[in-house]
């Protein structure tokens, strides 16, 4: 009974707190401006089932794809295994799911087993992507030592749990052939099976062990939950509602400010009577609170995985331009946006915003609009709609854009082209030919 009480509020604790800091991360994303993403429902279904779901985008990089994929299904079935722990640990029984499910359970069990020789090998083949063979896109001068130890801390607790599942298993196995207490003959352990003769051979000893991993494994657990909102892992949540809520238009179409598109009109058509938009607000965004919402999930749901700085022409090329480190700035700046209003209330100014603090105008006129970071995100994270509010900003607000566009801007105005030819002299060079 002791046990139980012990097990019930270990588990309140660690729903409270996951459920808090959840609730935090929401309100910081919902600090972001609105924005209209409920269309066309029935074909945002079908891009999270595609991209989230079946991770169609991963593909590209085969090895990962099916290591990610080891970990993804056995993180998802798995939890059924977790289900029966947390309800065992609630009710004092064991293996509760033995009896109502009868030969069933001796095949999910050993599926579980297999799954978790999955997760380790894919998490030691990660590890030493990283850490041996040191890919070039897990480096950058983004990934300091923190997000480089977040991804390590991740994998080792992966291993370290699945090592204390079939660890439990194989005591368990041990103690059913023993017929000892209330170990019931129920499962099937084709690894944990292997490992029993590495355990000792006494009763006492096995319960010490089985009972010991059984709760390093819960509580490791829910340790994990709570550490997801600290950590880029935190996809794993996020990954479902960015994908479903994705920007269905054509890559490369960019937004337009409904009171400048009214200015614009009314020039071309003196008849024209523009909608009532309200106040225009600033144009473009200077701090985290002037981007969207959906630009802070996306903030939140990247895992760092580097393949959209990889392919960036511009990082390839030695600019200072990385679409993971715009996507962390982000998220960094918007925690401590949150984290001003948790200690100061909702109206503190720290005098710090997204753009000179966190990303330099260097950075953000690297980019070349080429949309290559957007289509290589496996969870549609658009680093490009950031560096165009900013950008944005810079040219409207700030009249601070580089020499060459505000030579480009003065040749459209006077010629109604980029050149600095006028329009009568548009087609000299056919006439000279």
């Amino acid at each position: 009974m002791i046990a139980q009480l012990i097990f019930i509020i270990i588990l309140a604790v660690a729903v409270y707190f996951f459920g808090k800091n959840v609730s935090k991360i929401r309100r910081n994303i919902l600090l972001g401006k609105d924005t209209e993403r409920n269309d066309q429902p029935a074909l945002r279904w079908k891009v999270m089932a595609k991209i989230a779901l079946g991770q169609t985008k991963m593909v590209k990089r085969p090895v990962a794809a099916v290591m990610h994929f080891f970990i993804y299904i056995g993180f998802i079935i798995i939890n059924l295994e977790v289900l029966e722990i947390m309800i065992d640990g609630i009710f004092g029984s064991h293996r509760i799911f033995s009896h109502p499910l009868g030969g069933l359970y001796g095949f999910l069990i050993g599926g579980f087993e297999m799954l978790a020789v999955l997760v380790l090998t894919a998490c030691i083949v990660f590890l030493c992507r990283r850490n041996v063979v040191h890919l070039k896109r897990f480096t950058g001068t983004e990934m300091t030592s923190w997000p480089k130890s977040d991804a390590n801390y991740i994998l080792i607790t992966e291993i370290l749990l699945m090592t204390a599942f079939l660890t439990m298993n194989a005591a368990d196995y041990k103690l059913q052939l023993l017929h000892f207490g209330h170990y019931i003959t129920a499962g099937s352990f084709p690894v944990s099976s292997l490992l029993a003769p590495l355990l000792p051979g006494s009763a006492s000893a096995l319960v010490i062990t089985e009972r010991v991993c059984w709760w390093f494994h819960i509580v490791g657990i829910l340790c994990f939950l709570n550490y997801l909102p600290y950590s880029k892992h935190f996809h794993i949540l996020l990954a479902f509602p960015n994908t479903y809520y994705s920007n269905l238009n054509p890559k490369g179409k960019f937004t337009n400010m409904a009171s400048v598109t009214n200015e614009v009109k009314a020039m071309l058509d003196p008849s024209f009577v523009p909608e009532n938009t309200g106040e225009p607000g600033r144009f473009g965004a200077k701090d985290v609170t002037d981007l969207t919402w959906k630009n802070l999930m996306e903030a939140y749901t990247c895992t760092e995985c580097g393949r959209c700085t990889s392919v960036c022409p511009a990082n390839i090329t030695g600019k200072l331009l990385s679409p993971r480190k715009i996507m962390m700035d982000t998220r960094d700046r918007i925690t401590e946006v949150g984290n001003n209003i948790d200690k100061h209330g909702k109206d503190h100014q720290d005098n710090k915003s997204l753009l000179d603090n966190y990303i330099t105008r260097e950075e953000l006129w690297a980019c070349t609009s080429c949309n290559a970071c957007v289509e290589a995100c496996p969870v549609n994270i658009n680093p490009l709609e950031i560096i165009t509010e900013m950008r944005r900003y810079i040219v409207m607000e700030e009249s601070q854009a580089p020499a060459s566009l505000n030579n480009m801007f003065g040749n459209v105005e006077n010629n109604g082209a980029p050149w600095k030819y006028s329009q009568a002299d548009r087609f000299n060079w056919a006439e000279e030919r």
